[in-house]
């Protein structure tokens, strides 16, 4: 796992207008401020989230019921879980999806706040981040941008 390869790998892949100019300005912040890590973190996740969004018939669609309400849209598990159901013939993509769960973790009536899958940045608690959890989550959105679907 080498970060510098991940960026790399992430920008490659990206949305050239919507995505890419954000990741090119995250590589250069955490290159200068390595400990920039907790600020850049709910970045990553909500990139993560749109990243596996665009490989699902969510992506992209106003999306509406009978009676042309809104629909709220999947986030976490739900959204993980709908990518697995409808790219269930790409074994590698689904079995990195299937990993990728563990950040979304559902909370529990103990976690009392103490979790951050209410505002969708993963299950560990913002206190907690790490370089070397940011790491982790970089690595693993670079090893599924190949199949984005932006």
């Amino acid at each position: 796992m080498n970060i510098d390869d991940d960026f790399k790998e992430i920008m490659l892949y990206a949305h050239y207008w919507n995505w890419l100019p954000d990741w090119n300005e995250v590589e250069k912040i955490y290159d200068t401020f390595p400990y920039s890590y907790s600020v850049l973190t709910p970045f990553a996740y909500s990139y993560l989230e749109e990243l596996i969004r665009s490989t699902t018939s969510e992506y992209g669609r106003e999306l509406l019921d009978k009676n042309g309400k809104e629909i709220k849209r999947r986030v976490g598990i739900d959204l993980i879980n709908k990518a697995i159901h409808e790219n269930r013939e790409n074994v590698e993509y689904v079995s990195i999806l299937k990993d990728i769960k563990k950040y979304y973790e559902k909370s529990k009536v103990t976690d009392c706040g103490n979790n951050r899958n209410s505002v969708n940045h993963g299950y560990l608690h913002s206190g907690f981040w790490t370089k070397e959890s940011f790491e982790h989550l970089i690595h693993d959105i670079a090893r599924i941008s190949k199949f984005s679907g932006f």
